[in-house]
């Protein structure tokens, strides 16, 4: 069983979204660490190790897709992605289970929603959740 907080990368080019997440998340008692576009986030993964990440597919540089793709052809550590986009194209979900996302959530959604798919992945990597 992993020790510790959980750490999660949230990856995301609206600083607003960013920054509600990011709260929402802390007050569950998660570490987490923020990058505001996939090529930031694809530097950090290596160093900072997440126990998973939450990304907004559009974003500049890299896209949440190819963070996907990156994450997946990582081998130091299986990372769960969970994908957030405002596309409601099936193309883009059924590219992105193809790629290795765990979870897909179309914007806007509900932060107590996120925090329920969060827990509900990391209960399945072996961590404790209250």
């Amino acid at each position: 069983m992993p020790e510790g907080k959980p750490k999660i990368l949230v990856v995301e080019d609206e600083a607003m979204l960013l920054k509600t997440i990011e709260f929402r998340l802390k007050k569950e008692g998660f570490e987490i660490v923020t990058a505001t576009n996939g090529k930031v986030a694809k530097e950090m993964i290596p160093i900072e190790l997440p126990d998973l990440i939450v990304s907004d597919i559009m974003m500049p540089y890299v896209s949440g897709l190819e963070l996907v793709k990156h994450v997946k052809d990582f081998k130091e550590k299986d990372i769960p992605v969970i994908l957030l986009t405002t596309l409601r194209q099936e193309n883009n979900v059924m590219k992105a289970f193809e790629l290795g996302a765990d979870e897909f959530m179309t914007k806007p959604f509900s932060p107590a929603e996120l925090v329920v798919r969060v827990k509900r992945i990391l209960q399945r990597k072996g961590f404790k959740m209250d």
